[in-house]
């Protein structure tokens, strides 16, 4: 058993001071606030945090994983996020054939053995989207809901499983067949009107893709799926918070009418991202970095190159919003999305071990995973 000592600790919900906790077998096994005894534990001067969830990863330290669905390629993707503080990632499947997703299952089936806490399961973005809001997407892969999207997505092998899709592709029954399997159904990249977003909802869906983008605004006589999603106050929002995709002011009050037990800060990062990569290939497609941003030749957005410890100080400095509540977006919101607070996103009894240090600036200084220092 191993023994640490927090002079702050902030827990996926709660910030607290001298915390002993003491880790065995990979959990967390006894947990103390407010505690003297430092005797035979490992004292940390910074601020610990759980390792951050991101529930939107594409790829990530040099590897995408739409073109590379291997084990490998997710252990890649995991080592190099959890250096900038993402314990758990969602790796996500963007719309493609069939073949691709489902080798992208195999390898996300391997990824959750080898590590469930690293890989808790998979996003599938697509293939059930609005072709008026693919963006990046390839309108070639688009396509109707059938039996063989519907047996991969329902597999049991997988861990937690998000789906993205557009409410007007998809019917209200065929949503709540799959939330009934167990499937979380979160709507994006959709033209949708309010009234079939809450549909979508009343049907089984509680999350929004990247608020904001790829799907229709707010507006005065139609509310889109912005509104829609904003005025639900039991779905949930992903924010991507790089200054690119969406506007401060536009952040800040999403952040203030969902608050932080329903917006959950994400990277939709590509292979770039935690990387020196400069760019990478998307079904035949060369996306390029540039002024800090991932974009098509036409200037389409495409993914950005944001990580989570980014996301946070962005979202504490530049929007000023109190560190308490960036943490919890960052931490235990997305865990509870995807159901699994009990074991990521939080650092509490029966939680897993895996856990950072940030300094002053919000900057990642040192990680454990299963309770061992990783650096």
């Amino acid at each position: 058993m191993k023994s640490f000592f927090a002079k702050r600790l902030f827990d996926g919900f709660t910030l607290h001071s001298n915390v002993r906790f003491d880790v065995y077998e990979s959990r967390v096994v006894a947990f103390y606030p407010d505690y003297e005894n430092v005797t035979n534990a490992e004292i940390i001067d910074q601020l610990v945090i759980p390792a951050m969830v991101d529930v939107q990863v594409n790829g990530g330290g040099g590897v995408q994983f739409n073109e590379t669905p291997t084990l490998s390629a997710l252990q890649q993707m995991a080592n190099a996020y959890l250096t900038v503080g993402t314990g758990s990632l969602m790796p996500t499947i963007i719309t493609d054939d069939i073949e691709v997703m489902n080798k992208g299952a195999d390898a996300i089936a391997l990824g959750h053995k080898w590590d469930p806490g690293a890989i808790p399961g998979v996003h599938f973005e697509g293939p059930h989207l609005s072709i008026a809001k693919k963006g990046m997407h390839s309108s070639t892969h688009i396509r109707s809901l059938s039996d063989k999207e519907l047996a991969l997505f329902t597999r049991d092998d997988l861990g937690k499983v998000i789906v993205t899709l557009a409410p007007e592709a998809v019917l209200p029954s065929d949503i709540e067949t799959l939330t009934k399997a167990g499937v979380i159904v979160s709507i994006g990249h959709t033209n949708a009107t309010s009234d079939e977003c809450f549909a979508a909802f009343d049907a089984g869906a509680t999350g929004a893709t990247h608020l904001f983008n790829a799907m229709s605004p707010f507006t005065s006589r139609e509310p889109g799926v912005v509104g829609a999603s904003l005025y639900r106050d039991d779905v949930y929002c992903g924010l991507i918070v790089d200054h690119h995709h969406v506007h401060p002011v536009s952040a800040t009050l999403a952040i203030k009418l969902k608050g932080d037990k329903r917006l959950m800060l994400i990277t939709d990062a590509m292979a770039p991202a935690a990387s020196d990569v400069d760019h990478f290939i998307y079904q035949g497609t060369k996306v390029f970095r540039k002024d800090d941003a991932l974009r098509l030749d036409d200037g389409t957005l495409a993914g950005s190159l944001l990580t989570m410890e980014q996301a946070i100080q962005h979202a504490h400095f530049d929007l000023n919003v109190e560190l308490q509540s960036v943490l919890r977006m960052a931490t235990s919101t997305p865990a509870t999305f995807i159901k699994s607070e009990k074991s990521v996103g939080t650092l509490r009894l029966g939680s897993m071990a895996n856990f950072i240090t940030l300094n002053q600036d919000l900057q990642v200084k040192r990680c454990w995973r299963n309770g061992e220092p990783v650096r």
